[in-house]
C-alpha cells in the first residue's frame, strides 16, 4: 500500500481547507493510506474526516519545539517510510521536517521556504482560493465548477448527543449563529456593531447562537449582557467538530473573516462573511451553499495585511468602523429569503 502524507500545521480555517485536497488525494490514489501532519489544535477537525487513515500532531509550541524535539519527530517521520509528502503549509521548520525525512518524492508550494527542499516545485497563485491552490499542489485537474467541493467531516455518537442535549433546552426552528472573535484585533467588527446585529435579529423572533473558542468566551459574553431575547453564549462550551454539528441546526451563520467561515460550510450552511483588514481575494472566501460577503473596500490602507494587526496600523480601523450593520442586516435578511 502507498503511503502519503499530507502536512498542514496551521490554523483551524487552514485546516478546513485543506480537508477538499485530502478527500480528492484518496480518489486520486484509492489504493493508498493517506496520513496527516498538523498541530494539537486541529487535529480533531483531522480525525473527523472519512479519508484520513491516521493523525500525527506535531507540537511545534511544546514537546517538539527544541531541536532535539524536532529531530526526534524526523527521526518517526522516517521510521514510517512514507512514499510521497505533501506539504501545504510554507514555514522553514516544515521544510526541515520535510528534509530530514528523507522522502524522495515530495511536494511542496513555490513561496516555501527553503522551496529546493522539495523535488516537486507547485505554483502558488495568489489569486486562487486556498482550495484550488492545494488541488493544484496534489496534481488535482479542476475547472470553474468543479473546485467547489465541501470540506466534509463525520460526526461521532458523542458529538451528536451533546449538541442535541443543548438544543432540547430550547425548541425553535428558527436559528442564527454568530461569531464575533477572530485571533486578529483587525479581523473582528466592533462589539457595539454586532449587539445591534443580535438585538435586530432577537427581535425576528430568532434564536442567536454566540459562537468561538475559549478565547471568545468574555467577548461573547460581554455581547450577551446587553442583549435582549433568546441569545447563548456557546463560546468555549464545545470544541471544533462540536460547534460544526451545532451550525448545522442553523440557518445562516454570520462571522468574521476567520475559521467559523469554514466551520460554516461543513456544516452545509449559509455564511454571511465580514471582511475588516482582510480582503477576500487573498482566497479564503466562502463558496458554498450560497453564501456571500461583505466588505468595505474605498480604503487606500486596505488590505494592511494578509492575518491582520494587534491594532489599526494607522489607528482609525475604518474598514471596520465604515461598513455599516444596518448593511450587514440588509444581506443576511436576504440570504435567509432567499
Amino acid at each position: 500500500m502507498k503511503k502519503i502524507l499530507y502536512i498542514q500545521t496551521a490554523f483551524p480555517g487552514d485546516a478546513i481547507l485543506s480537508l477538499p485536497a485530502i478527500e480528492k488525494l484518496k480518489e486520486l490514489n484509492p489504493d493508498s493510506s493517506v496520513d496527516i501532519l498538523c498541530i494539537p489544535l486541529t487535529a480533531e477537525i483531522f480525525d473527523a474526516s472519512p479519508f484520513v487513515n491516521e493523525v500525527l500532531v506535531f507540537d511545534k509550541k511544546g514537546k517538539h519545539k527544541s531541536i532535539s524535539g524536532l529531530l526526534k519527530f524526523a527521526r518517526e517521520l522516517r521510521n514510517r517510510k512514507y512514499d510521497v509528502i505533501y506539504s501545504s503549509h510554507r514555514s522553514f521548520r516544515t521544510s526541515i521536517l520535510v528534509l530530514l525525512s528523507e522522502v524522495r518524492e515530495t511536494y511542496g508550494f513555490s513561496n516555501s521556504s527553503i522551496k529546493y527542499v522539495y523535488k516537486n516545485i507547485v505554483t502558488y497563485e495568489l489569486n486562487k482560493h486556498e482550495v484550488q491552490r492545494n488541488f493544484d499542489l496534489i496534481g488535482y485537474s479542476y475547472d470553474k465548477a468543479t473546485w467547489r467541493v465541501q470540506p466534509k467531516i463525520n460526526f461521532s455518537d458523542d458529538v451528536r448527543v451533546k449538541v442535541e442535549n443543548f438544543l432540547n433546552e430550547f425548541k425553535t426552528d428558527k436559528m442564527i449563529a454568530v461569531a464575533p472573535g477572530s485571533i486578529w484585533a483587525t479581523k473582528r467588527y466592533p462589539k457595539e456593531k454586532w449587539q445591534q446585529i443580535v438585538d435586530y435579529f432577537s427581535s425576528k423572533n430568532f434564536t442567536i447562537l454566540l459562537i468561538g473558542g475559549k478565547d471568545d468566551e468574555s467577548l461573547c459574553q460581554s455581547i450577551l449582557a446587553s442583549a435582549s431575547g433568546k441569545v447563548y453564549n456557546t463560546a468555549g462550551k464545545f470544541s471544533m467538530v462540536e460547534s460544526i454539528k451545532l451550525l448545522t441546526h442553523c440557518s445562516l451563520l454570520i462571522s468574521n473573516d476567520s475559521a467559523p467561515t469554514h466551520f460554516g460550510m461543513c456544516a452545509e450552511i449559509k455564511v454571511l462573511t465580514i471582511y475588516c483588514s482582510t480582503i477576500p481575494q487573498f482566497g479564503f472566501y466562502p463558496y458554498m451553499f450560497g453564501s456571500k460577503l461583505i466588505s468595505f473596500d474605498e480604503l487606500s490602507c486596505k488590505p494592511c495585511g494578509i492575518h491582520g494587526h494587534r491594532k489599526c496600523p494607522l489607528n482609525h480601523f475604518n474598514c471596520a468602523n465604515q461598513l455599516s450593520e444596518n448593511e450587514i442586516i440588509k444581506v443576511a435578511e436576504e440570504m435567509l429569503n432567499e
